[in-house]
């Protein structure tokens, strides 16, 4: 637990600074029937100590993750962290400066910035990249948002299954701008229906949407669906949740995809309870200028030295706020650093490796699972490191019974699919070894 001075002496040194008297005089903007006047409920205040031991206690009701059998995804995944990237991460010219406000008294954070970049630039198989966003799903949004401006369009189309919170956070922070979201189901295969997705693009398309994998964990054909996009006039915008899959699966942008843009908490980034994560976006260079927040690039001064500017930033405090692309203030530096140690530590071929080997233990765990009598696999194209199984009977019942057992079986797929009740979606990564995936066999084996 950190330190805070927050003394009564030193509240008034803060005020007087500011030439202030009062801590409200600080709350001024907010109109006044908004204010909270009663107290918060909160139990009665506890002394150091024993506020620690209740904290403590509190903790330990949680699943030690390397004790527990954790197959949950959905967005957020397990994976292995080498040693280095906490060590770069905790040096003090990286962990106090998060972003460069003065770039050319930041040459070190402007390299890492601009190696992250050129490193989801490879990845996504396109052009340029920004430096970092808050997270996937304000990722989506803007990228949604990028289509608007590009397309002067209104309606974009939703194909298969993306994730649906990252589709609730698009819709909220483009609610105000007339952009509509228009869902295609996806196919009995659970990948995207092409034909009903061609059926539904028209000329006020401004981008088709699709996950890859998808959040059922369906591996879906880019190609096809990026034709569809661009003959209706729309970009292909590919949502990326799980990055560990892009060191497998053939890059977004080679087979046509104008924007990749996802979650990238996998590259050497703890789960932490849902947060702080890394939001990504690259894009052909043709959209460059579209981009929210910033850009990185490459120069060389008048002796020819080497060295890192800001290249393009496209923010209301660099610009007129109403030329402004986006109002993303920041990137995730800190965040964006351990995905760049991650890569770099990890190279092409240890990227390729580790998706392999979330690859191979998926696969072994769905011919497993989908053996055990009553269960099966409903959707029977490739995956990725997720799949969904479906039981024999309702699945939140034994789900729970699972986790009495420290066993966390995936996710419950009726928390965002009502029709889906009999379904888990499990995720198998490289922590998983083979006698976790056969203990979750056998102890799923022995609730149903």
């Amino acid at each position: 637990m950190r330190y805070i001075p927050t003394s009564p002496s030193e509240r008034r040194a803060l005020l007087a600074s500011l030439g202030l008297e009062r801590v409200e005089t600080l709350f001024d903007s907010i109109p006044e029937k908004f204010r909270l006047r009663a107290p918060l409920r909160l139990p009665p205040a506890m002394a150091e100590a024993d506020l620690v031991a209740h904290l403590r206690k509190m903790a330990e009701q949680n699943l030690d993750p390397h004790t527990a059998s954790i197959f949950l995804g959905a967005g957020a995944y397990r994976h292995f962290a080498p040693a280095v990237v906490d060590h770069i991460l905790s040096r003090a010219e990286f962990y106090s400066s998060y972003t460069p406000y003065q770039p050319e008294f930041s040459q070190g954070t402007l390299q890492t910035i601009f190696e992250f970049q050129t490193m989801i630039c490879q990845l996504a198989g396109l052009d340029a990249a920004n430096a970092s966003l808050y997270d996937g799903a304000s990722a989506l949004a803007e990228g949604v948002l990028l289509a608007h401006r590009a397309k002067r369009r209104n309606r974009v189309t939703i194909a298969g299954h993306v994730h649906p919170e990252y589709l609730a956070v698009t819709r909220t922070l483009t609610s105000t701008l007339g952009v509509r979201l228009e869902s295609v189901p996806a196919g009995a295969d659970g990948a995207v229906d092409r034909d009903r997705l061609q059926r539904s693009l028209g000329p006020d398309t401004a981008a088709v949407v699709v996950q890859q994998p998808s959040f059922l964990g369906r591996i879906e054909e880019i190609g096809p669906i990026a034709e569809a996009a661009h003959a209706a006039g729309a970009l292909c915008i590919v949502a990326v949740t799980e990055a560990v899959s892009m060191g497998l699966l053939k890059a977004p942008g080679d087979l046509g995809a104008d924007v990749v843009l996802g979650e990238a908490q996998s590259f050497g980034v703890p789960l932490s309870f849902g947060g702080p994560y890394l939001g990504f976006m690259a894009v052909r260079s043709e959209w460059v200028r579209e981009l929210p927040g910033r850009l990185v690039g490459q120069a060389k001064d008048a002796s020819g030295r080497l060295g890192y500017v800001l290249t393009l930033a496209t923010r209301e405090q660099h610009i007129r706020r109403e030329r402004a692309t986006s109002n993303i203030c920041t990137n995730e530096g800190l965040m964006m650093l351990a995905a760049t140690v991650f890569m770099a530590t990890l190279g092409k071929q240890g990227m390729r490796e580790l998706a392999l080997q979330n690859r191979a233990r998926a696969e072994y765990a769905r011919n497993l699972l989908g053996q055990i009598p009553g269960c099966r696999v409903p959707h029977a194209g490739p995956v990725f490191n997720e799949f969904v199984l479906e039981l024999p009977g309702a699945a939140a019942p034994v789900h729970r019974r699972l986790l009495d057992q420290g066993v966390v079986a995936g996710l419950p797929l009726e928390r965002y699919f009502p029709e889906r009740g009999r379904e888990l979606l499990i995720c198998v990564t490289e922590v998983h070894g083979k006698a976790a995936i056969e203990q979750l066999a056998a102890s799923l084996k022995e609730v149903l």
